[in-house]
């Protein structure tokens, strides 16, 4: 019995860090992004596009194969409508490389709002302990934020919405390494829920 109940034990942990890991892939990406348009504030808007789109696609499926691949349900739908999400951007993006900046804007304003509203869900529906809770509810406010001003603003100057473009990259990126990394509890609590005994209790 001790056997079977380490077996489900290591495959439950070995799940929950592929959860834990595809959160913060996701956040470490984010942060590269947003360093890249930094450094490169004459990026061409060919390259833009590109660059974008290989960021959503590639968070998107790592996503997505961490949400396929666990048992674990808690978190897992959530995770999984939120790279789909990013997939489905990619997609577009690179469907489309000759889109014109305007275009690029509202896909990008658009994959935000999104994000951002799925985000807000996320951080009232997971099991989440408060801190955790607040900085993804955050993170899901500023996702919200900045779509609607990508829709508002679209014609500022190309240095100013590279630097919000960056700006946003880094804070919700930093937002979701830090849920990833303090929310272990979050896993450990899903761990403990799926090596739950289901069978009839006795009482002694």
């Amino acid at each position: 019995m001790s056997t079977i109940l380490q077996q489900a034990e290591h495959m439950a942990e070995d799940q929950l860090k592929r959860m834990r890991w595809a959160l913060g892939l996701s956040g470490v990406l984010s942060i590269v992004f947003g360093i890249v348009i930094l450094v490169w504030p004459s990026i061409s808007l060919f390259a833009l596009v590109l660059l974008y789109g290989a960021f959503a696609l590639v968070r998107g499926i790592f996503g997505l194969a961490a949400a396929i691949s666990g048992p674990i349900k808690q978190g897992r739908d959530w995770l999984a409508v939120s790279s789909v999400a990013s997939i489905v951007v990619g997609v577009v993006v690179f469907f489309f490389t000759d889109m014109s900046a305007l275009a690029l804007l509202y896909v990008i304003g658009a994959y935000a709002i999104t994000l951002g509203i799925i985000t807000v869900g996320g951080a009232f529906w997971l099991p989440l302990d408060s801190g955790d809770r607040i900085l993804l509810a955050l993170a899901g406010l500023v996702s919200i934020v900045f779509g609607v001003v990508m829709f508002a603003k679209p014609d500022d100057g190309a240095l100013v919405l590279l630097g919000l473009i960056a700006a946003y990259s880094l804070i919700v990126g930093f937002a979701e390494l830090a849920v990833a990394i303090g929310g272990r509890r979050l896993l450990q609590r899903g761990s403990a829920e799926y090596l739950r005994p289901t069978g009839p209790q006795t009482s002694s």
